[in-house]
């Protein structure tokens, strides 16, 4: 196997790649940015897969027999964006769609989307209902249709949408979420108690491989969702987290309070704060219920339990000084 993974540098990526090389696997990561690792700089190539030229050289010259595509631009806070801002992860996809043609050797490729192609309060009927409420949203299902109209290729293809990931090298919001745990700054909504669709991101990367090592027949041409099964209970999740980082315990706030916070928050991103303490947008997330619908091909024998998940995570950030 010798899989070429674009964006290899960021928090799923930088993941994927230790995985794999781990593993002995051939892996070239294309990437505008630098390795989070210095022991992955040998396989980083500086792309950026808007730069078809650059893109599908690089795709002939490592010859892939399998693509992971995780490059993306992300974003929360639409202010001041327009949907253009979002063209790696439109553009950047029929590119990458283009440069396979490099290989001769490509067997497949797993197109990275997002379960935010629709709301989180929206469950779709099908792989094609869509429902975004952001501009990234929407720069992901586009992306999806793309990969639709593929048509007829050689090498077979898929969608993975992952849901809430987090782990080691992660970023906003679950990075944020673990600091102020650690810092005894958290405050549970109410009562809450909520199940949601959360992966640790060293499940994510054995989903990866199961889904690039599956019979065709299993995976050409469909949608899975990337996530931990069973759902995660947030409460018992947080307290998980408090008790690994030896922190104050969890205190409880009224959510009409929090409301009135997240009100605020609003106001600071209006006003140039990207990511506040707390905003609606994020209140709404912690205190909705959402389950993805999971293949077996995902769920099953999954390494690592919740209780060691967080064990690994919270080590890492206080390894990092985080």
């Amino acid at each position: 196997m010798r899989i070429l993974v674009t964006g290899g540098s960021g928090f799923i990526g930088t993941n994927f790649v230790e995985y794999f090389l781990s593993k002995g696997v051939q892996v070239l990561n294309v990437d505008i940015a630098p390795p989070r690792l210095p022991t992955h700089d040998p396989y980083w190539r500086n792309v950026n897969i808007l730069d078809i030229g650059n893109l599908r050289a690089q795709v002939g010259e490592f010859s892939p027999s399998h693509i992971v595509s995780l490059a993306a631009q992300t974003g929360t806070n639409d202010r001041g964006r327009k949907l253009e801002d979002y063209a790696t992860n439109i553009q950047g996809v029929k590119n990458i769609i283009e440069a396979a043609k490099s290989s001769q050797s490509l067997e497949r490729t797993i197109f990275t989307s997002s379960m935010i192609v629709c709301s989180i309060d929206y469950h779709p009927k099908s792989e094609n209902d869509y429902c975004p409420d952001t501009l990234y949203g929407e720069s992901k299902m586009l992306g999806e249709k793309i990969v639709r109209e593929v048509g007829d290729v050689p090498y077979s293809w898929l969608i993975v949408r992952p849901s809430g990931i987090w782990g080691p090298w992660f970023d906003v919001p679950y990075k944020s979420l673990f600091s102020m745990i650690s810092k005894g700054l958290y405050v549970h909504p109410g009562d809450s108690d909520v199940n949601q669709s959360l992966g640790f991101v060293g499940n994510t990367v054995r989903q990866l491989d199961r889904l690039l090592q599956a019979p065709r027949g299993e995976v050409h041409g469909k949608t899975f969702y990337l996530a931990d099964y069973p759902p995660i209970n947030v409460r018992a999740w947080v307290d998980l987290i408090q008790r690994a980082f030896g922190a104050p315990r969890i205190r409880e706030v009224p959510v009409w309070a929090l409301k009135m916070v997240a009100r605020a928050g609003d106001v600071m991103k209006l006003v140039g704060w990207d990511v506040p303490p707390l905003s609606s947008s994020r209140l709404k997330n912690m205190v909705a219920s959402f389950v993805v619908d999971l293949d077996p091909i995902v769920t099953d024998n999954l390494p690592y339990q919740l209780e060691e998940a967080v064990r690994v995570t919270v080590d890492w950030m206080l390894e990092h000084k985080e």
